[in-house]
């Protein structure tokens, strides 16, 4: 009984949503090195498959939400969550893709991560403040962390160029994901958390799935093989679906910096599943750096009340 009240409470307060959520998304990336290994599948391909079996699930979401307390849909909103979904499950796991055909799955789960003080950045710009010693401080721990992985793996690689590349479409994504990060708190005003994950879900789905058309040979599909395939539904539905829906449920309940604090776990999480998945070497800098990363992102809880505010409600575009 004890341990039910206490998995309750964590529901409540919405701190088990924001950790099953970290755990989503940091298995996204051992599902794309276990597609890229699977057959000859390129990003886009890849993304259009996790998209399009994300669809029907999106949709769910939406009409799921129809008897929930949502403001009517107006151009402006409609206009938001476009952008959300540009931002969010396009251009962000586009780019995520890409950086993946080249690097490391725990080194792109460090990358990614440093989406927090890219948030922290963002409302310093719009609220034009002075970021605090303290932030400045952590940003740095986290940035220093991040170097120390970034050269052991250059070092490490026959190809430096490609880790390079990589590394720069990851940290791409954690911008585009910043931006969305940003945005989803105000649309969490007019709409349920639930309502808000399908419609950008579904604006994201739409959008890959123009580009696959306009770009691909729908022919291939038909010679990819099924592991690809059932890789593509593990992400669609674990590392898709489920985690956005859980991220709205979690910044409705604690506010998006908090959430973003409790999602600490996703490199660890994607690191030590890497190596025992993927089989990728652990070594002494990685995990020098990963500490570093955590630390500094665990100290940029913001001093100040409207800072948190802007998080949750700024209307800026996951």
């Amino acid at each position: 009984m004890a341990s039910f009240l206490r998995i309750q409470h964590y529901l409540d307060n919405g701190s088990l949503f924001a950790v099953m959520a970290a755990l989503g998304f940091s298995l996204k990336a051992i599902f794309v090195k276990l597609a890229y290994a699977a057959g000859t599948v390129d990003a886009i391909t890849l993304l259009a498959l996790r998209m399009a079996l994300s669809l029907p699930l999106f949709l769910w979401l939406v009409w799921s939400s129809r008897h929930h307390v949502n403001a009517p849909l107006t151009w402006g909103s409609v206009g938001r969550v476009m952008l959300l979904g540009l931002f969010g499950y396009y251009l962000a796991s586009l780019f995520d893709f890409y950086g993946l055909q080249y690097i490391s799955a725990g080194l792109e789960r460090l990358i990614l991560f440093l989406y927090p003080t890219l948030v922290l950045i963002f409302q310093a710009v719009a609220l034009r403040e002075k970021p605090t010693l303290r932030v400045l401080v952590a940003m740095g721990l986290c940035y220093f962390g991040l170097g120390i992985a970034f050269v052991h793996d250059v070092s490490m690689s026959g190809g430096g160029n490609q880790v390079i590349i990589g590394s720069l479409w990851v940290f791409a994504s954690a911008v585009t994901y910043a931006l969305y990060y940003s945005g989803t708190g105000m649309m969490l005003k007019s709409m349920s958390s639930m309502r808000l994950a399908g419609l950008a879900g579904t604006a994201s789905s739409l959008m890959v799935l123009g580009h696959y058309a306009l770009t691909a040979d729908f022919s291939l599909l038909g010679q990819l093989p099924a592991a690809v395939w059932f890789n593509a539904l593990m992400m669609a539905v674990f590392s898709t679906v489920l985690p956005i829906y859980w991220v709205s449920l979690a910044i409705q309940r604690m506010g998006a910096t908090q959430t973003a604090a409790i999602g600490n776990l996703g490199p660890v999480l994607t690191v030590f599943a890497s190596w025992a998945v993927l089989s990728e070497e652990i070594s002494l800098y990685q995990i020098v750096g990963m500490g570093l990363v955590l630390f500094g992102v665990s100290r940029l809880k913001p001093g100040k009340p409207k800072v948190e505010a802007v998080v949750v409600g700024k209307d800026v575009a996951a």
